[in-house]
Parts: structure tokens; sequence; C-alpha cells
């Protein structure tokens, strides 16, 4: 019935998660969801003032633009300089997105052909593998090791490999460990990539989930990135937008125009009434970001505390609001998660969902308020590991 590329998917991670969640939800355990990203906190109230005041607006009914209003790219475009120090034509160099996702699994169709390679790290988001194959293309994973502080090693690819690859995926700050990368590494891609004609895409959907001071720095501010690059944003994580489908892709204008061109011919583009919330989201003051990010900092630190006094060693992220950490001793990633869910009604996503670099790892998400996590934590405690 299906065709051979759906037919060759591995099950969607999250659907899968999902379905065990309800069975034991059935049973009527009061389940405490640390699975899928997804903010448990509102969209921030003057984004939906704007977005209220732009569906009134009979102009915002239509067909919108395929590449965006052209208020919104120069929103992404201001806010890429002043808070990435990245300068940009909004009129070339930025697209709307429908989410970020869209765009991971758009981008191969503008530049893998079959039996091109396409580089990601793994573990990572799963649609980078997905969307290679969708496309005809070969995916191949880089796996991220402790021991290399979850940095993928450009240089143990092989030369055959190299040959055929087309496109890198990668995603600092990283979901799921939650890593962070510094412009020593990004200038690193750039060489990599400019050696051996490959694209970069980054996505960058967690860079403004940052705690302790840390600022997280955009790929494209690296020497030599806007030749080779292309960057992903999502209005999802920073301003809790999930639902309202918006992001935005800067970069190379030629890579941007290739996505653009599948865009323009799959979609119809993204609300004109989101995107202008989804400017004022940008223009206007970032507060509510470094608010949410206090909120955040407390849920991290409840949670890191809880799972090192059951003997489980996290160290506390510097960005992304996903705690990555080891399972027990004797416990696959499967199994511990397992546990956690028939045993605790604690949902956390094992770490080989995400790819087989992930073994021995979960992750927990910090979507739910500081009672649940202390609650989260107390039933952990009563688990014999």
């Amino acid at each position: 019935m299906y065709s051979d590329r759906i037919n060759a998917l591995p099950p969607y991670l999250f659907a899968a998660i999902d379905e065990a969640k309800a069975e034991v939800k059935a049973k009527g355990v009061d389940v405490i969801d640390l699975g899928v990203g997804d903010p448990d906190l509102p969209t921030h109230e003057h984004i939906v003032e704007a977005m209220c005041e732009a569906v009134k607006d009979p102009k915002t009914h239509r067909y919108p633009s395929h590449n965006g209003l052209y208020e919104f790219r120069k929103a992404a475009a201001d806010w890429c300089e002043k808070y990435k120090g990245v300068k940009l034509d909004p009129a070339t160099e930025v697209l709307a997105l429908i989410g970020s996702k869209e765009a991971v699994a758009h981008i191969p169709l503008a530049f893998v052909n079959p039996g091109d390679v396409v580089l990601y790290t793994d573990p990572g988001y799963p649609v980078y593998k997905i969307g290679t194959m969708f496309a005809g293309g070969e995916p191949y994973p880089l796996p991220l090791k402790a021991e290399n502080d979850f940095l993928p090693d450009l240089d143990s690819i092989p030369a055959d490999v190299l040959k055929k690859a087309k496109l890198f995926f990668f995603n600092y700050p990283n979901n799921p460990t939650s890593a962070v990368a510094d412009m020593a590494f990004f200038e690193k891609v750039v060489e990599f990539c400019k050696k051996n004609d490959i694209i970069a895409v980054h996505d960058n959907a967690y860079c403004q989930m940052v705690y302790d001071g840390y600022e997280a720095p955009s790929f494209l501010a690296a020497k030599g990135a806007m030749d080779i690059g292309i960057e992903l944003y999502s209005h999802s994580k920073t301003y809790n937008m999930t639902g309202w489908r918006v992001g935005f892709a800067v970069g190379n204008k030629d890579l941007v125009k290739g996505l653009d061109k599948v865009k323009s011919n799959i979609d119809s583009g993204t609300f004109d009434a989101v995107q202008i919330a989804g400017a004022a989201a940008m223009n206007e003051s970032q507060e509510c970001v470094d608010e949410m990010n206090k909120i955040y900092t407390e849920r991290r630190d409840t949670l890191i505390e809880g799972l090192k006094a059951m003997g489980l060693e996290a160290k506390p992220p510097k960005a992304t609001f996903y705690i990555w950490a080891p399972v027990p001793a004797g416990f696959t990633s499967m199994e511990f998660s397992k546990v956690l869910l028939e045993e605790a009604g604690i949902v956390a996503t094992p770490g080989v969902g995400f790819g087989d670099a992930g073994e021995g790892f979960i992750r927990f998400a910090l979507t739910q308020p500081v009672a649940r996590l202390q609650e989260a934590v107390e039933r952990m405690k009563k688990l014999q590991f």
C-alpha cells in the first residue's frame, strides 16, 4: 500500500512515545511528561495581542508571499544583527518558514541528488535523517561522544564518504545532548565544508534558551560561513510558539533561494498574521525571553539536584531545556525509559531514539513546573536501580 520511501522509515520517535504514554494514562496513572520538548509556558502576551490585531485585518486572509512578508524578513535580519552580530539582506538572505522543521525536511530536496551523502550529528533531530531519505540521499551519522564534548570528529569521515557528501546538518546548542559549540568549532566546520564542497546547515533553534551568562553564537558569524552556510531559526522555543509554526532561514543567498524554490512549489507560505506576530516578537523587548530563562534555570537546577541524589551524574546544561543523563548501569536507554514510565509514571526520551550514538543516555525536557519536577525526583528515588 505504502511507497518504498515510507516503508523504509523508522517509527517516528515521539509518536511512539505518545502511544506508550496514552496506555499508561489509560490505567489511571498521573503521568509527568518530560518527553517531548514542547514548552508548557504560554506564548508571551504582547505576541498574542499582535496576532489578534493582525487577524482582524482582511489583508492577512489571503495567500501569503512564498518567501514571507518583507516586514518579517526585515525584523529577522535586524534581530540577527542585534543579537548574533550577523548582517543580512532581508530581500535575498532571509526566508520565512513554517517552523524550522519544514526547512530541515525541504533542504535536501533542494540540493541532494539520489546517492549523495548527507552528514548529520548522531544523536540528533530525527528529521535530519528522514528528510535525507525522502530526497533519495544517503544519511551518514557522525557520532557525538561525551569524551569529545558531544562535538563530531570531522577528521574521522572516510575519504569515499567525503567524495559523495553534499550536506552537513549540525545543531548547537544541541538537541538532545544540550552541548554547546564555540566559534573555533564553527570555523573548523567552515574550513571542512569549503575543502570538501559541502553545504553547511546549522539548526539554531535553541540559541536563546541560555543560562548562567552563556551566549550562543551564530554559525554565520564565523569567517567564511556565509559562503557555504545556511542557518535555521525557530520562534517555537524562544517565544513559546511551537503551535504557531513560524521561523526563518538565513545565510548564503543562493542557498536561501534554493530552499525557496522548493517551498514555492510545495507550500503556500506562512500565514501573514502569524508573521506579523513573529515580527513583533523579534522587534519588541526580549525581557520576556530573559524571564523565561530564569524559570528554566530553576527547573534545571531542581532536576539536576534530584538526579545527582540518585547517583545519576548529569551536567547542568548551559543552553536548551534538556538534561542529557547517562542511564544506570545494567540498563539500555529503552529499558530505563520503560521503567520510568511504567513504575514511576514519568515520560523521558530514550537516547537511542535520536540515533545509535544516543544509547546509554536519556533525555529529560524541562517542560513541567518545579513542583512537578520535585514530584518526579521523589518518584525516581523510590526505584531500585
